[in-house]
């Protein structure tokens, strides 16, 4: 049996659960007058979110969720605060929990309770408040509700105050049996077991040998997997080291010329006017190349002495040609720089020539979120002109520790480094990409870019436009699947995006790609709008 749990939006759904509250509240249990529709419209309809479970197109579960004060066991019970064990910041009221009759299995009501779990999760909430019959109290255990005040209601339909919170929730059966979320975000990773203890190791001084010799091994690794000649290694965001970037070229002077075809480039358009740099630009519309004959052309007009450019958008999914830029750059006597940073450890990079790039240790790497580099070709010494925090020379003199530096962080990204000892694992993501790619088009939906022109570290799937992608992303999340949706920017555009660098199975992958196929099946029954 295939179940797909989602928030329910169309007036379609909204019918079927006016019909599954009637038959479960009216004629299982006497808590309503019956009424010639056979249809029941809760109180708070305008103000409850339903969380349902479907079946092909038929409604077999259901549960309504509500933030808004009172709640109906304010009224019942005017003291409500006080006999909760906890204090809670942001509750909210999960009522209307309905299942239909030949579909109360196990199954069924676990996937219930983690849906909740996540909604609540995602929405802030960190306490659930429910009435629960007598006669499902068990299951209520098993959900993680735990009862606080005695019963209500009359004998016929008795009532049991409970309250749900993250730690009764995983101490539960269902909590239990939940897994983690699979993550096919660009950032942060699915951080590695062998990683995660590195990090968790005593933490020891940055100004010690032992730290010394660490940090020493890692930029050398990073310097062979990426044919450059040196590295730094800042404690940073990618922000920061493209803010180095930027410091080292406010030093040489000379206009420059920036590349943006998406969010990322317009970003670095930003760190350039920031820094006051002399610059002009080519622009193309997100997900269209920009030919490099264009480029060429541009340059030879003459006086400019660098050029800026992101290797991978991940706005877009479109990956640039380095060789090509490498050629028109050193044709043209042009310092080339690139930001790295989604494709560092996602696919093989030769920086050889390449003046400046930036990378970071929390994307494809696998490390954690929180160091930033910047490779360079040549020797740089300090600029007493430029903030510290931003002169590469100043760390370059000192070893990369001019300053504090975590010991954890860099255990941890030493131990990320150790499976680029082959190329197996830009194999790996390659392989990945091509499956979900393939599979998302047998579905009938379009990528952004070209397969020729397109990054293996993401894709950005085109979706029909009655189709909101957050609405997507959003059920997607509650079904236990990360995509990358919520960024502004995406949001902007109804663009949903799905990352392949994480080391996700084989099996993961296709249960996340049959949940996305069936979700979107929901979508296309009915083309239709929300309910007023």
């Amino acid at each position: 049996m295939t179940l797909v749990y989602k928030i329910a939006r169309t007036k379609e759904e909204l019918e079927k659960i006016h019909e599954l509250n009637y038959k479960t509240f009216v004629e299982e249990i006497p808590q309503h007058a019956a009424n010639p529709e056979r249809k029941l419209i809760d109180q708070f309809h305008d103000e409850n979110t339903y969380l349902i479970c479907l079946k092909d197109e038929k409604l077999i579960g259901m549960i309504a969720v509500r933030g808004n004060r009172p709640f109906s066991l304010d009224r019942k019970l005017p003291n409500l605060d006080e006999l909760l064990p906890l204090k809670s910041s942001k509750p909210c009221e999960v009522r209307l929990l309905a299942v239909e009759k030949e579909y109360r299995n196990g199954r069924v009501f676990l996937g219930l309770a983690q849906l909740i779990c996540s909604y609540c999760l995602k929405e802030g909430y960190d306490m659930a408040l429910i009435s629960g019959t007598t006669r499902e109290e068990k299951l209520y255990n098993q959900m993680g509700f735990k009862p606080f005040a005695p019963l209500l209601g009359t004998e016929e339909a008795a009532f049991q105050p409970m309250y749900l919170t993250k730690q009764t929730f995983d101490e539960s059966l269902a909590g239990r049996v939940l897994r983690d979320p699979i993550s096919f975000l660009p950032g942060p990773v699915v951080i590695q077991d062998e990683v995660k203890k590195a990090f968790e190791k005593n933490p020891i001084s940055h100004r010690s040998n032992e730290f010394g010799y660490k940090m020493k091994e890692v930029r050398r690794r990073l310097c062979k997997m990426t044919n450059s000649h040196f590295v730094q290694i800042l404690v940073g965001t990618g922000t920061l080291a493209n803010d180095v970037v930027a410091a080292q070229l406010s030093m040489f002077g000379g206009k420059g010329l920036i590349l943006a075809n998406g969010e990322f480039g317009y970003r670095l358009v930003d760190h350039a006017t920031r820094a006051g740099l002399e610059f002009a630009k080519i622009e193309k519309e997100w997900g269209k190349a920009i030919p490099i004959n264009e480029v060429e052309l541009e340059l030879k007009k003459g006086g400019y002495s660098w050029l800026w450019a992101v290797h991978s958008e991940t706005s877009t999914g479109m990956l640039s040609n380095i060789s090509d830029l490498k050629m028109v750059c050193k044709n043209n006597g042009i310092r080339l720089c690139l930001d790295c940073i989604s494709t560092l450890g996602a696919v093989e990079l030769d920086l050889h020539d390449v003046f400046l790039a930036s990378g970071v240790s929390g994307k494809a790497i696998g490390a954690y979120t929180g160091l930033s580099f910047v490779f360079h070709q040549q020797p740089v010494e300090p600029k007493s002109t430029l903030p510290r925090f931003l002169d590469l020379g100043m760390y370059a003199k000192n070893d990369s520790i001019p300053y504090s530096h975590s010991s954890n962080m860099i255990d941890a990204l030493y131990e990320a480094l150790q499976k680029y000892d082959s190329n197996e694992y830009y194999q790996e993501i390659a392989e990945r990409y091509g499956y979900i790619r393939s599979r998302i088009e047998e579905m009938g939906f379009s990528i952004l870019t070209n397969p020729e022109t397109s990054s293996p570290a993401i894709m950005t799937v085109l979706l029909p436009p009655h189709i909101s992608s957050k609405e997507v992303g959003d059920d997607m999340v509650l079904q236990g699947f990360l995509l990358h949706y919520e960024s502004g920017y995406l949001q902007e555009k109804g663009w949903l995006q799905i990352a392949c660098i994480s080391k996700n199975e084989r099996k993961n992958v296709d249960k996340m790609l049959i949940t996305f196929k069936l979700l979107l099946q929901q979508y296309e029954i009915k083309e239709e709008e929300p309910s007023l």
